[in-house]
């Protein structure tokens, strides 16, 4: 009996129950079967992007077995669809092992994190799917693509948007495990915040967030993630946290991961919030943009300058920065970047015009949305943004020439 769900925040009500295969052969035959398909994995997005439509079917994989298969010598781990980062840290950190980078929540799916392009932070650390060697797709006929790094195809078989078929499974790269130290400080001043010195602070520690509500200038937190097999950072432009602190001001911090310089495992530290606690009720909308590193500083002149339009719908703000991968549809792709993501009040009707002011101002810069938020960019103005997007297409024909997989968002990207 399929159910009828939500998203994570509530704003989106899948018209198409949801179904949870136990096996992996009753998946094989689900998908087989239907007419259309889409997965949902954690519920965290904020748009249409997981909605099939009518006569469609919704799938969830957290039925599946829940497979962490860690190769402690080729140092990679074989995780299910299903999976989320939470478990999978836990798992592989028991063998010594870690993922080189995390993004703010440990609770969301692996893979539909890396399938909308899903980062952590830091001047050195690509997105999620970075670490991806492998994918394994159930495809339109029920049968199983595996499809490799070595591949050419590769490119755009990771950041898919769910658009090439059902992923069962990943295989991922690991590094020895590390510990991590998170020192928080406040108030840093916009003074001379130039994009010498925005590159200095962003380079201050191994992972760095800047958080402002831009209700006045400046950041009024900053949070350094720093290996303790990395130096110590020198941070003399702000003061050093007094308690323990949370990103939306006046929020409890108790369920943020431990602060004032305390180590421990890199799992526990570079996510924002700890695994065992629900971050927050879901009452937020989400949006965020990555735009090319070098146009930081006069990106977040751009926002300031919208401040009063801004600040009313807004929670807080933070800023990030991502290498560069190679992903054809991820929004880091082919440029390091700078990221701006805000987490909004949850009033589609109010948040909707600020997005559209935001985004107007952010259009010099070649901003991309992260697909799984709420944005406005008019799909043929998001396709110039990105070069590889026929490559793209040729691969979701080739792997699915039907259409199976692809609903309202995906056919509006790769329409042409």
């Amino acid at each position: 009996m399929a159910e009828t769900v939500t998203n994570w925040a509530g704003n989106i009500t899948y018209t198409a129950g949801l179904h949870r295969p136990r096996s992996p052969e009753a998946l094989r035959k689900l998908v087989a079967g239907s007419a259309r398909v889409r997965v949902l994995g954690s519920g965290h997005s904020f748009n249409g992007i997981a909605e099939p439509g009518a006569g469609g079917v919704l799938l969830s994989l957290a039925a599946l077995p829940g497979e962490v298969e860690v190769d402690t010598a080729a140092r990679t781990v074989r995780v299910g669809g299903g999976v989320r980062y939470a478990e999978l840290a836990r798992r592989v950190h028991a063998h010594g092992l870690a993922l080189p980078n995390m993004a703010s929540l440990p609770h969301i799916s692996v893979a539909g994190s890396v399938a909308t392009g899903t980062h952590g932070s830091g001047v050195g650390n690509r997105p999620l799917a970075s670490a991806v060697r492998e994918v394994e797709l159930v495809t339109a006929d029920g049968s199983t693509v595996t499809v490799g790094r070595h591949e050419e195809r590769f490119g755009g078989a990771v950041t898919s948007l769910g658009a090439l078929g059902v992923v069962t499974a990943l295989t991922l790269d690991l590094e020895p495990a590390f510990e991590v130290e998170q020192h928080v400080f406040t108030e840093l001043p916009p003074a001379g915040l130039t994009a010498r010195a925005f590159d200095t602070v962003m380079s201050a520690a191994y992972s760095v967030s800047l958080f402002t509500d831009w209700r006045e200038p400046g950041f009024r937190q900053v949070w350094l993630k720093r290996r303790t097999d990395q130096p110590l950072p020198d941070f003399p432009w702000a003061s050093p946290a007094t308690e323990k602190m949370h990103p939306v001001p006046g929020m409890p911090a108790v369920n943020c991961t431990e602060q004032f310089g305390v180590a421990g495992p890199w799992h526990e530290r570079l996510p924002h919030f700890r695994a065992e606690f629900t971050p927050s009720s879901g009452a937020e909308l989400q949006s965020e943009y990555l735009l090319p590193r070098r146009h930081a500083v006069a990106a977040l002149e751009a926002v300031g300058g919208i401040r009063e339009a801004v600040a009313p719908v807004l929670q807080t703000c933070e800023v990030r920065t991502v290498a560069a991968d190679e992903q054809w549809l991820s929004p880091a792709h082919g440029r390091d970047s700078v990221a701006l993501h805000f987490t909004w009040v949850q009033d589609t009707g109010a948040v909707l015009p600020v997005v559209r002011r935001l985004e107007a101002a952010l259009d010099p810069f070649d901003a991309r949305p992260h697909w799984g938020k709420v944005f406005a960019v008019p799909a043929e103005v998001l396709r110039g943004r990105y070069p590889r997007l026929d490559d793209f297409r040729a691969l979701a024909r080739e792997l699915d020439a039907e259409g199976k997989f692809a609903n309202a968002f995906v056919r509006a990207v790769l329409a042409g």
